[in-house]
């Protein structure tokens, strides 16, 4: 009895030094976390990180796919504006000809109808010339600008100075001050 009083003892001591490495243990890991804790941290961390990954990623796409869709509407936007740009231009011209064909179906046509007829188209012409920007190029008198003119022929002149224009063959015209068809000229020459 005397012994498993002493075995009890010891068993008891042992049991107490247990429990209190237990008691040390448990501190331990309370004062710096385990591994595992390190662990669940990195682990939280890491998936924070791919999920901003992940939505950068998405924004990144999104941005370059809303510049593809600007570009494409730009060009389609190009497009439509030279496919219509003459709408109302050729709108305005078909008034004109819708005039030309009226005095070509007149059944009883003498000829200062037509005359008439013709000025009045003319003047249609002109407005709708005028309305879109066309100014006539008919230099009469001026001196020669090859930016505007086109010399035909040279002719010698005693009263005119050199390089002026006698005479206009087919008018010029300037769209929006940009030459679209030079005047066809004829201009004088110091006689020899």
């Amino acid at each position: 009895m005397a012994k498993n009083k002493s075995n009890s003892k010891k068993n008891d001591t042992d049991d107490i030094q247990n429990q209190e490495e237990l008691n040390l243990n448990e501190e331990s890991i309370s004062e710096n976390p385990s591994s595992a804790n390190l662990d669940e941290n990195q682990t939280d961390q890491t998936n924070d990180y791919e999920l901003q990954i992940e939505e950068l990623k998405n924004q990144v796409l999104y941005a370059k796919a809303e510049t593809e869709n600007v570009r494409r509407r730009g060009f389609e936007d190009a497009e439509k504006t030279r496919k219509y740009a003459l709408e109302s231009f050729s709108q305005e011209l078909l008034t004109v000809k819708d005039s030309l064909e009226a005095s070509l179906n007149s059944e009883t046509i003498d000829l200062t109808t037509l005359k008439d007829g013709v000025e009045l188209t003319l003047k249609q012409l002109n407005s709708v010339f005028e309305k879109f920007n066309i100014d006539e190029i008919n230099p009469i008198d001026e001196k020669f600008n090859p930016n505007e003119h086109q010399a035909i022929s040279m002719i010698e002149s005693e009263d005119k100075e050199a390089n002026t224009i006698l005479n206009v063959l087919q008018k010029g015209y300037k769209l929006n001050e940009r030459v679209i068809r030079p005047a066809m000229v004829v201009v004088s020459k110091l006689k020899d």
